[in-house]
């Protein structure tokens, strides 16, 4: 007799368990496990997010990134209904009427507002799976810093969007995988992630984090520092956009020797009314001092916290600089001049700890195996 293969179809489609010769109509272990592999995967494709506080990308396994905006969310006030998420929200910052309220839902790359993180969640992984039914597994990226609250918060605010389980990852970890760094090698590989809520430092081997450091400054603080230097300085009032636009026209930090300078246009604190005034990038490397010694000192003290046969390894294979905040000119020469040791820029600074989640995504098979889900 021959033997019914156990992929044959039901009639509909799709494939049907069906007996075995000499298993007394079930699949055995092995067959069974075997099968699985072999079906359709319920739940919807895989898929990792970089929860940023500036960004938010979402890449999906086999695909790449798909969506990357800002983790901007406008809010109804009064009833509590979403008119916009990412670009066109952030597009209404700082000018909505009195009952929307355009808000940035994670601060220092954790959750500040759980609601509004959910449904701004819920909306980039439907963007992703068009079915209500979908429920993907999710690979999350987190600071290296959190708390386990802060871990929880994350998780139970993934799963509340839709997600089957969670699985989180560090994102120094995801930014070195990101970059091409050989972080299965006994030897030292050392990431900078510098995001929009906070600056991770961290010293890889062998797969995992040896020494790390967390600093809630990131390029955020960088816009703060900006506005309050032309509102000290110049008496102008500006917003959080137009901070930013001016920190990354004539933002340096010594020994970066720029001469340059922008327009600025805010409102006057005391008139009232509006004004315009020049800033050039001697003031902004003085404006953003501060920020970036604290910086260079976490990278610092995560060198000399380093073991020493993983430290004679960092000169030879340098410091990356990952994170929209490396971009800012002068950094890398800024921290060469600190630590003696070379500094390169990673190929692609915005994607590439999403890029690494996602490659990660390969493993997440055996991460249901072997870690506990959320």
């Amino acid at each position: 007799m021959t033997p019914i293969s156990p992929l044959s179809s039901n009639g509909n489609g799709f494939p049907r368990r069906v007996p075995v010769p000499g298993r007394g109509g079930d699949l055995g272990s092995t067959q069974s496990s075997r099968l699985r592999r072999l079906l359709p995967r319920r739940g919807g494709r895989d898929i990792a997010i970089d929860l940023g506080t500036a960004n938010t990308l979402v890449f999906v396994r086999g695909e790449g990134i798909v969506a990357s905006e800002p983790s901007v969310v406008a809010v109804d006030t009064v009833g509590g209904d979403v008119h916009a998420v990412g670009e066109e929200a952030q597009r209404m910052i700082g000018r909505t009427p009195a009952r929307i309220s355009a808000v940035r839902p994670l601060r220092h790359g954790v959750i500040a507002d759980f609601e509004v993180t959910e449904r701004m969640l819920r909306h980039f992984m439907s963007r992703v799976h068009r079915s209500r039914h979908a429920r993907p597994r999710v690979m999350m990226c987190a600071p290296s810093g959190i708390t386990s609250v802060e871990r929880r918060a994350l998780t139970e605010a993934c799963m509340a969007a839709g997600a089957r389980s969670v699985h989180l990852i560090e994102e120094p970890l995801a930014a070195a995988i990101g970059a091409g760094l050989p972080i299965d090698e006994p030897r030292a590989s050392m990431v900078v992630d510098i995001g929009g809520g906070t600056s991770e430092v961290a010293v890889i081997s062998l797969g995992g984090i040896v020494v790390s450091g967390s600093l809630r400054v990131g390029g955020y603080d960088l816009d703060d520092a900006v506005a309050a230097w032309v509102r000290n300085t110049h008496g102008l009032a500006i917003g959080e956009t137009t901070a930013e636009r001016v920190k990354l026209e004539v933002g340096s930090v010594a020994p970066d020797a720029t001469d340059a300078h922008t327009e600025v246009r805010g409102r006057d604190p005391l008139s009232g009314m509006p004004r315009q005034v020049a800033v050039t990038s001697e003031e902004m490397r003085r404006a953003l001092e501060d920020s970036v010694t604290e910086i260079v000192a976490e990278v610092r003290t995560a060198l000399e916290d380093t073991p020493p046969e993983l430290a004679s390894d960092i000169p030879q294979r340098g410091i990356v600089l990952a994170g929209g905040g490396a971009l800012l000119r002068g950094l890398g020469e800024r921290l060469e001049e600190e630590t003696n040791v070379a500094v390169r820029l990673t190929d692609s600074p915005l994607t590439c700890v999403a890029l690494g989640a996602g490659m990660a995504l390969d493993e997440i098979d055996l991460l249901e195996r072997t870690t506990p889900r959320y």
